[in-house]
C-alpha cells in the first residue's frame, strides 16, 4: 500500500528510508488540495511506496524540494507529483512495470496532455538519474519550469524513457492553458537546449522540442 506522509520543507530529516518500495514527493502550497491528491493517489497506487507530501513553506519551489528528497533517499525509483494530480487505478503499479521494461530510466506518466512526450509527473530510475546532474534529479538551475522537459530529453537520447497509457496521472489544472511560464526558467532552457544540454543531447528532433 501507498503510505502518505506530510512535512514541511524547513523540517525535513536529513535522509528519508522507503525501504526498497518508490518513493513519491509531492511539494504543495495548498494544504487541502494536497491532502485530497494523495488520499486519492493513496486508494488507487496498486503497490506499495511513500508518497511524502512536502509543504514549500520557504518558497523553494518544486525543483528545491523534488532535488533534497532526491539527495536525502536511497529508493531504487522516485517519483514526481503535483498537488493537483488525479489517479487512475494502479498507476504506481503500472508505472514501475513499464519503467523495469528493458532497464528504463524515466518513466512519463498519461497526464491527459503530453501523451508521455514529456514527464511533467514522472517515476525516475535512481541508477539512471543520479548520474544526470551530480545526484540532483533536475537541474538546480530551474525554479518551476522546463527541468521535467530537460530531463525528458536526457532520457530520450539515451533510449531510457518509458511509457504506459493506462499509467495515468492527469494534472486538474482549470486555469494552466492561461498560465505563463517562467521567463528566467524558458530562457535558461533555451541557452542549454543550444549548447545540447552538456553535449548529451544531439539529435536535431529532439533539441527542437520543448522550445
Amino acid at each position: 500500500m501507498l503510505r502518505v506522509e506530510f512535512a514541511t520543507f524547513g523540517s525535513l530529516p536529513a535522509q528519508v528510508d522507503p525501504g526498497r518500495a518508490p518513493l513519491i514527493v509531492m511539494p504543495f502550497v495548498d494544504a487541502a488540495l494536497a491532502r485530497r491528491a494523495a488520499t486519492q493517489l493513496a486508494a488507487r497506487a496498486g503497490a506499495d511506496g511513500l508518497l511524502l507530501a512536502v509543504y514549500d513553506d520557504r518558497r523553494a519551489g518544486f525543483i528545491a524540494i523534488a532535488n533534497r528528497l532526491f539527495r536525502g533517499s536511497a529508493s531504487a525509483s522516485f517519483g514526481y507529483v503535483a498537488q493537483d494530480a488525479f489517479a487512475g487505478r494502479d498507476w504506481l503499479a503500472r508505472a514501475q512495470a513499464a519503467l523495469a521494461d528493458r532497464n528504463g530510466g524515466l518513466l512519463a506518466f498519461n497526464d491527459g496532455k503530453w501523451r508521455g512526450a514529456l514527464a511533467a509527473f514522472g517515476l525516475a530510475a535512481r541508477g539512471w538519474a543520479a548520474g544526470n546532474y551530480g545526484g540532483d534529479l533536475f537541474h538546480a538551475g530551474y525554479r518551476s519550469h522546463y527541468a521535467d522537459a530537460e530531463l525528458t530529453l536526457l532520457a530520450l537520447a539515451a533510449g531510457k524513457h518509458r511509457y504506459d497509457p493506462e499509467s495515468l496521472l492527469v494534472e486538474v489544472d482549470w486555469d494552466k492553458e492561461a498560465k505563463r511560464v517562467d521567463d528566467a526558467d524558458r530562457a535558461l532552457f533555451k541557452a542549454r537546449a543550444a549548447a545540447g544540454f552538456d553535449g548529451r543531447v544531439t539529435d536535431p528532433t529532439l533539441l527542437s522540442l520543448f522550445g
